[in-house]
């Protein structure tokens, strides 16, 4: 199981992506069925797309983090954002960071934040394509390893919060 997470973009349009990256066969594969076949209110979980009736692969399971609440806000979760998650999936795999192997035997499952005040449809489009294929070559490489980790909690901050000293 590979966990990766990135964060990409600075205003309103920029996106938070998590992924979880395993075989259909494991724990993974079990969470992505189960998330998609119980949806909850606000959060419904659904296949990434490149076009039509092209899905991403690995098959990507697309959960949003907020709930979409106006129609701008849910044409750009289910719009440019997931076409960003699906394109960074397939960047993914162009680069090798996923083997043409693991397209049919795992699954992925893209947390993502699409802010409810985002705004620029090519924007969220963008950061989510980058976010989502850093993400997996996080998760790929294990980063961030514990030094990092450290190193980073000495100057805590994201994108909501600077902690004092």
């Amino acid at each position: 199981m590979q966990i990766g997470e990135s964060a990409h973009g600075e205003d309103l349009n920029a996106a938070h992506v998590n992924t979880v990256l395993g075989p259909r066969s494991g724990p993974v594969g079990t969470a992505w069925a189960t998330a998609l076949a119980t949806p909850t209110v606000g959060h419904v979980p659904f296949i990434a797309v490149l076009q039509p009736s092209v899905a991403a692969k690995p098959f990507t399971l697309f959960v949003t983090k907020a709930t979409p609440e106006t129609d701008e806000h849910r044409s750009l979760t289910w719009g440019p954002a997931q076409a960003g998650v699906a394109a960074g999936v397939a960047d993914a795999v162009a680069e090798g960071v996923i083997s043409a192997e693991q397209c049919d035997s795992d699954v992925i499952i893209a947390s993502v934040w699409v802010n409810p005040r985002a705004h620029d449809a090519d924007a969220v489009y963008r950061n989510n394509r980058k976010a989502t294929a850093a993400a997996l070559r996080n998760g790929a490489t294990g980063f961030p390893g514990a030094d990092r980790m450290l190193e980073a909690a000495r100057h805590v901050a994201n994108g909501l919060y600077r902690a004092p000293g």
